[in-house]
């Protein structure tokens, strides 16, 4: 069996590799990426056999096609914008497919490719990784013995305990994080999609140990994009995501001062895109992931408030998930959650557990039970209450027919 992690040198593909590495399930392992070194750093510290790096550059079809040939599965972890381009290679060398997020716009983009993949009988995944992913195949669950859904409030908070480190940091993309403080949150409620302005609805929300009491915003994100047309059947009106935590408010500032625009600004004459001047001082000053000499001690909690009704009764229910780091392995808990979910998830394709054709968000295809079941081996824990629903009798299996 052989693997492709497009984007295996960044901060989340890296620990895909690792992991996939780890559990044995795949004979041979290709990180492709565009930054040769990179890819070449993530194979070293995965070793064992079969774990090779290559140069891949996702703007490049040819290139796509080469590294995907003779390939088993796809994990996508490079920067969601390109997710089409990936998808399409994917589709066109007959392998199935999965990445970390479309940040709403993106995904919808995503599931009208539905037709094509069902006529290759072959499956992409939108957003299966930390959030989106696990708080997608837990809306899923917790939802499952419902009649009604009324609404979902999703909430993601951080914090940060780690010593020694820099004050700003980051183990998420930077470019997504501008994307998410710049970009129109969308909210479904009322039975539409409504856009709020970024960084708006601030709340205090009391999280589990050890993030605790922390702010929250309304920011974009996938989540509302595929469980809308999920729920749609149990008569949904509310969907929305919050997420905050330390550095938040520097990235809102960011992006007020215009550093995350896309738009060329004369400086003494030079044309400067003010977004990459960013992501090159990022670089330069080592602040993307943990630096060396560094133990990583942050927590993430994903909560997932429900309510609904059944059997004529109101149901209230939360849904919760704890990401640790790894500080082992030098990976923080966001690098860390989303890069051992495209793993697991990769793992359930290639054996048989996922088996879906289409384009298909986790929701629909992940069964809730083999996922947990992985994720706690991971030491991520996954809680549902009160109480917690039964597992489905069937686990999500190829739709008949219609569109997600």
């Amino acid at each position: 069996m052989k693997a492709v992690v497009l984007g295996g040198g960044g901060l989340t593909g890296r620990c895909t590799v690792r992991d996939l590495a780890r559990n044995g399930h795949f004979s041979e392992i290709t990180v492709a990426d565009l930054d040769a070194e990179l890819a070449r750093s993530a194979a070293s510290a995965a070793g064992g056999r079969g774990v090779r790096a290559e140069t891949v550059d996702a703007r490049d079809p040819a290139s796509l096609a080469r590294v995907l040939g003779g390939a088993d599965v796809c994990v996508n972890a490079v920067q969601y914008t390109f997710n089409l381009e990936v998808m399409g290679a994917c589709l066109e060398a007959g392998v199935p497919y999965l990445d970390f997020g479309g940040l709403f716009h993106m995904t919808r983009r995503q599931l009208e490719w539905d037709g094509k993949f069902r006529k290759r009988k072959l499956l992409a995944i939108p957003g299966l990784g930390q959030v989106p992913g696990v708080s997608n195949v837990l809306a899923a669950q917790a939802t499952g013995d419902l009649d009604r859904v009324d609404s979902i409030s999703i909430r993601d908070g951080w914090r940060d305990f780690t010593e020694g480190g820099p004050e700003v940091l980051f183990t998420w993309s930077p470019s997504t994080f501008l994307d998410e403080m710049e970009k129109a949150a969308a909210v479904f409620e009322d039975g539409q999609f409504r856009d709020y302005p970024a960084m708006s609805g601030a709340e205090e929300f009391d999280f589990p140990a050890p993030v605790g009491r922390t702010r929250v915003y309304r920011t974009l994100h996938s989540e509302p994009a595929t469980l809308v047309p999920f729920l749609a059947g149990k008569g949904v009106r509310h969907v929305e995501w919050k997420e905050g935590g330390p550095g938040i408010d520097v990235l809102r500032t960011m992006s007020l001062l215009g550093l995350g625009s896309s738009r060329p600004v004369k400086v003494r004459g030079q044309e400067v895109v003010p977004r990459e001047f960013i992501l090159a001082l990022l670089r330069r000053e080592g602040l993307l992931g943990i630096p060396p000499g560094v133990t990583v001690n942050d927590w993430e909690v994903c909560d997932l408030e429900i309510h609904g009704e059944s059997s004529g009764r109101p149901v209230h229910r939360h849904a919760q998930a704890r990401f640790p780091p790894k500080p082992e392995w030098g990976l923080s808990a966001t690098e860390y959650a989303v890069g051992v979910c495209g793993a697991i998830g990769a793992e359930m394709i290639v054996d048989g557990t996922i088996a879906a054709v289409g384009v298909v968000p986790p929701e629909g295809c992940v069964p809730a039970g083999p996922f947990r079941a992985a994720l706690a081996e991971r030491g991520i824990e996954t809680t549902i209450h009160p109480p917690e629903p039964p597992l489905p009798a069937v686990d999500p299996r190829p739709r008949k027919g219609g569109k997600m």
